[in-house]
């Protein structure tokens, strides 16, 4: 198996398969922390640079970079063999998963459950979600393939070429989005963003990449088996962090998490669904419908934290709707794996 296959056929870790438990967890370790030594946490807080927090900065490069080692963006070659599921990706990726979302804010966040919610931090948490809805899944989309058999190197062309155009495209669909929500935009801030938690990390990692591999293949495969606990370790280090500051408010309103789940779930089930929907219409195979259908339906959720924490801050409603993304993310995919596997039958009985 070439090196691009293996990438996509690597299982599910037990840290990944166990992600929600270990969220759940930060997140009572996090608000027990919080109110028990608050002084401590305040401090790190003001470890910052041009509004970048330190701590947290480093933390987000820890749990980006070893994801993005593993894309390989000369896959981008082989868009042209599934040119019509990749056509599907880009379309429910770009033009309606951050539309819908944003939607899908205004009608729960600002209308049907505001009466539920602090009404100062209202904004705040469909701007978390837009910038959830903005970061296409990158890594754990290799875990969702394999669980379904997808094509391989079209699961890496995917990724590589989201990725691509996610360097170009976030901060003005984040901004776009932001505005028509009537949300201040902090272009500044959302630019800075960009740079530090996706040009700067792509580059890194590549780099990293190639000189891995001019040592070979097996040492690129031990590095990846050393460095892969580094992405889950320093996310669970990011969520309690957030959760000494984010304590309060959720101790106050314990709801809160439950109602920011809503819009996320329904944006999940639809652009799985519309992805697998049209790739059948399209006459694409079922191994690859299905990767096409779950990069639509997961998120790239450390980018979203990093920059809902960048822009809005610690203690924000963007942050704690970001960090939801991440507590969701493994038991709703999985569910959405095993749908995609029990209907390959009627995918593919009715595919024209």
């Amino acid at each position: 198996m070439n090196n691009r296959s293996e990438q996509a056929a690597l299982p599910m870790s037990f840290f990944e398969r166990y992600l929600t438990l270990w969220v759940a967890t930060c997140i009572l370790a996090g608000i027990g922390l919080g109110q028990w030594l608050p002084g401590f946490f305040q401090a790190i807080g003001r470890m910052e640079i041009a509004q970048v927090n330190l701590p947290v900065g480093l933390l987000i490069w820890v749990m980006i970079i070893p994801m993005l080692v593993k894309v390989d963006f000369g896959a981008l070659h082989e868009v042209k063999s599934h040119w019509k599921g990749i056509g599907v990706t880009l379309f429910v990726n770009w033009a309606v998963k951050p539309f819908s979302m944003a939607l899908l804010g205004w009608v729960f966040i600002r209308h049907v459950f505001a009466p539920y919610l602090p009404a100062d931090q209202v904004d705040s948490y469909i701007a978390g979600l837009i910038l959830l809805a903005a970061a296409p899944c990158t890594a754990m989309v290799f875990v969702w393939s394999r669980l379904t058999g997808g094509d391989p190197l079209f699961t890496l062309s995917q990724v590589a070429l989201n990725d691509t155009i996610m360097i170009f495209a976030f901060a003005p669909i984040v901004g776009l989005l932001l505005g028509i929500s009537s949300i201040s935009v902090p272009w500044a801030t959302l630019l800075t963003s960009v740079i530090l938690y996706i040009v700067v990390p792509v580059a890194l990692a590549q780099l990293w990449r190639k000189a891995l591999l001019r040592g070979g293949q097996a040492r690129f495969d031990a590095a990846m088996a050393a460095i892969g606990p580094w992405s889950i370790a320093a996310l669970l280090a990011t969520l309690v962090l957030l959760f000494a500051f984010q304590g309060e408010a959720i101790l106050k309103q314990p709801m809160v998490i439950a109602l920011l789940a809503v819009p996320i779930l329904i944006q999940v089930f639809f652009n799985a669904a519309l992805a697998y929907w049209l790739n059948r219409r399209v006459g694409e195979k079922h191994n690859v419908a299905c990767p096409s259908a779950l990069i639509g339906a997961s998120n790239f959720f450390e980018l979203a934290v990093a920059a809902a924490i960048s822009i809005f801050g610690f203690n924000s409603g963007a942050a704690l709707a970001t960090v939801v993304g991440v507590l969701i993310e493994v038991p709703v995919m999985l569910l959405v794996v095993r749908v995609v596997n029990n209907t390959r039958a009627w995918y593919e009985h009715t595919t024209p």
